[in-house]
């Protein structure tokens, strides 16, 4: 975005699946001319891209929420990991990165530069994520960015605040095409699945995201284990017969550390546990998986056990040694509780997990597919194609013209659609 002579950028992720990458040298705008970067939250699809803007010469201030730059360098030192970089060009990059970042309030205007001003709005993504405005003082004129939108009751997060409209709106659309299940009874169909899955005491693998998914997943199978109600539903979960439940993902763990410093950002309901003495991402007989030794016992282990390990789209990290140990085996169970992306691992195993004999190539070795394969899809933390709508309906002004993105083309055009029918104008 150029306006008064300021050229700010918002985002600046790595794609995911088979979305298009397009090189830094084609772009409108050199690194080294970009005044500002704000990022909506810290997903490496959002951020990834980071350490290679600062490398062709970026040096501008980097502007975002409180919680979004405490998680920032976590997520840039495990992406940087898989680069071909040395541990002290990581240590200097971080370094670089965090100098240049700046921690801002949710729903405070702020002065930018050049008659510009800002306010960040807490978007419900993942914790820290936001939605951005940005107004024009002599014109009025206004950009609103919505960043990813999180859906309404997810764990641990405040729902997406409403947003006041603007000139246009840039509206990400991931499940523009869809409706996600009634999440008031997630835990209750976890707990379903689990009790079903761990019967012949197999292990449970739930491919995650060491942001935001990772917690989640924690915090409801805690109120499983502690809650009364589910403990009277499914005893079978409880006390004596608890499974073990690890965390194989050292990104994870340190992520959920986080979380727990950052709990003056959680939502209602998980200060309300918190403050009764349960920690809400806390529990017995949760182990943390830190060191590859570990991690390597933890195949060879025998169930009933439930595995959390990233990526959340089986495209790297230490869920792909689970896979090729334990998904030719039928008594184990995959829980797929996230978007999984064109071309994806994970998209594989989802198609052909559903089909006789199916099976998957990983490493270039065949592997058939026995483990029961299960979608969690009310655990999105991604806005369904009516609470988007919800969301933009909200709005005291109406948006004059809309631009989707962040989505496939089938969600766009869908949400397109359903956005036209209400009267709103949608871009091409």
């Amino acid at each position: 975005m150029q306006v008064n002579g300021l050229n700010i950028m918002v985002d600046c992720g790595i794609p995911q699946g088979r979305d298009h990458v397009i090189p830094i040298e084609k772009w409108p705008v050199k690194p080294q001319e970009l005044d500002f970067l704000f990022l909506t939250h810290a997903h490496i699809d959002h951020i990834g891209r980071l350490p290679e803007l600062v490398k062709r010469g970026f040096h501008g201030e980097i502007i975002t929420t409180h919680p979004t730059k405490a998680l920032i360098i976590p997520m840039l030192r495990d992406a940087m990991g898989f680069l071909s970089l040395s541990e002290s060009s990581i240590t200097a990059l971080s370094q670089t990165i965090d100098n240049l970042s700046w921690g801002f309030e949710y729903n405070q205007e702020f002065d930018l530069r050049r008659g510009i001003k800002f306010k960040l709005g807490c978007a419900g993504h993942i914790l820290g994520s936001c939605f951005i405005r940005f107004t024009e003082n002599e014109s009025g004129r206004s950009v609103l960015f919505s960043g990813d939108l999180g859906a309404t009751d997810t764990p641990i997060l405040p729902d997406p605040d409403k947003a006041e409209g603007a000139d246009l709106l840039i509206l990400e659309s991931t499940y523009g095409d869809r409706l996600h299940e009634d999440r008031h009874q997630r835990i209750q169909r976890l707990g379903d699945a689990l009790t079903r899955a761990l019967s012949d005491r197999g292990k449970v693998f739930i491919p995650a995201f060491a942001l935001g998914r990772t917690q989640e997943l924690i915090y409801e199978i805690d109120r499983l284990f502690s809650d009364p109600e589910y403990e009277q539903a499914f005893p079978s979960l409880n006390k004596d017969h608890r499974p073990s439940v690890f965390i194989d993902s050292p990104l994870g763990l340190e992520i959920t550390e986080i979380y727990s410093r950052l709990s003056e950002y959680w939502d209602k309901e998980a200060k309300e546990i918190y403050s009764h003495g349960d920690h809400p991402i806390d529990f017995a007989r949760l182990y943390a998986v830190k060191n590859y030794k570990s991690h390597e016992g933890l195949m060879d282990m025998a169930g009933p056990a439930i595995i959390i390990a990233g990526s959340g789209m089986c495209t790297g990290g230490r869920i792909l040694d689970h896979l090729a140990f334990g998904l030719n085996e039928g008594k184990n169970d995959i829980f797929f509780v996230g978007y999984q992306a064109a071309e994806t691992l994970g998209r594989k195993i989802i198609k052909y997990g559903k089909r006789p004999n199916g099976y998957i190539y990983l490493d270039g070795k065949r592997i058939d597919i026995k483990a029961g394969i299960h979608t969690l899809t009310g655990y999105s933390a991604h806005a369904d194609q009516k609470g988007l709508i919800q969301w933009v309906e909200s709005m005291g002004k109406k948006p004059k013209r809309i631009k989707l993105v962040h989505g496939e083309l089938e969600a766009q055009s869908a949400l397109a659609k359903a956005l036209r029918h209400r009267g709103y104008s949608v871009d091409d």
